[in-house]
């Protein structure tokens, strides 16, 4: 197996992983806010994320959310198209949290060559479990996102189909040689045939700006109600990833949840039935892509930590299978 330990590495990568506490407080006062010094490292393994205590003349304080993207996965104008579908729906009076300005007219920093972003902090509870109700206020909310979304497209944004979630996340794990000998050829002939199969299904899906990983994780209850967090996977898709991500599940219990966001969602937009028969296939493409996101990040010492099981023969092995059930799933 090649060492993937050395993919992707790049000097702006290296800073980026020993990106210091002074350099996060100097950028978030770039625009003249004031810093109390006081900060937590939040959660995330694709960039870079702080809470930030600001100070101002009265000594008032007050909560910012300091985002330091990963170099190399967007440009900055992929950047602004999250930040201006973010205005866009704020403007909707739909619940997410639009960036502040750094400066005015400005919602993007740089600082030694990585670029971040400050949103204000909106304090609220992860949801674990959703009741009917809430499944039907989050089926509602997220056709009105996808109302939005609709309106026009992200050419700087990426589009999800099985060519680029699939063939191409595919064609980068054969390339670099991530996936074990042992298990190489199994793995690689599984995922193309289920690539064979579903390309066709996806034939006349539209595609609009999404969320794109919109899972409970990035949702926040609060007193007000649902607020939708972190717009960083954003892209052009199809509506129903959404849909599937919110209501993960395959059993009865999950499909019945999806019938009742679905019910709520056609509310206030259609939904193609033709889409809603590629949750399985969206979850294959999921897992394909997981993986290469996996070995794409190998060089970030906090991957290799948390991921340690990655690249194993038994995990290959897994996925092969895992693949080969959403297989079944499909053509039953």
């Amino acid at each position: 197996m090649t060492d993937i330990t050395a993919l992707d590495a790049s000097p702006l990568a290296e800073q980026f992983n020993r990106l210091s506490p002074e350099s996060v407080l100097d950028a978030v006062e770039a625009g003249g806010r004031r810093c109390s010094g006081r900060f937590l490292v939040l959660n995330s393994y694709e960039n870079r994320v702080y809470q930030l205590e600001l100070e101002d003349a009265e000594g008032e304080t007050s909560m910012v959310v300091g985002k330091f993207y990963r170099p190399g996965r967007w440009s900055r104008d992929a950047i602004l198209a999250e930040h201006r579908f973010l205005a866009e729906l704020d403007e909707n009076e739909v619940p997410v949290v639009r960036p502040l300005e750094i400066e005015p007219g400005r919602t993007i920093g740089e600082v030694h060559g990585i670029l971040y972003a400050l949103f204000p902090r909106v304090g609220g509870r992860a949801p674990e479990e959703l009741t009917d109700e809430q499944l039907a206020l989050l089926g509602r909310l997220l056709a009105r996102i996808h109302n939005v979304g609709a309106d026009a497209r992200a050419p700087e944004r990426p589009t999800l189909t099985p060519a680029t979630y699939g063939r191409a996340n595919l064609a980068y794990l054969v390339e670099h040689q991530v996936v074990p000998p042992e298990a190489r050829e199994n793995f690689v002939a599984t995922a193309n045939i289920l690539l064979d199969r579903i390309e066709p299904m996806f034939h006349g899906i539209r595609n609009i700006r999404i969320h794109g990983d919109c899972h409970l994780g990035n949702l926040l209850w609060t007193p007000k109600g649902p607020v939708f967090l972190d717009f960083d996977d954003m892209l052009n898709g199809p509506a129903v990833q959404d849909v599937w991500m919110l209501t993960p599940s395959s059993d009865a219990e999950g499909r019945r949840q999806r019938e009742v966001l679905v019910e709520a969602y056609r509310g206030f937009r259609d939904l193609d039935p033709a889409e809603l028969r590629l949750v399985e296939p969206l979850r294959a493409l999921r897992f394909i892509h997981y993986a290469t996101w996996i070995a794409r990040r190998w060089h970030d010492p906090t991957f290799q930590r948390t991921f340690n099981w990655f690249g194993t023969l038994q995990y290959w092995q897994r996925e092969t299978n895992d693949l080969r059930e959403q297989l079944a799933r499909i053509l039953d």
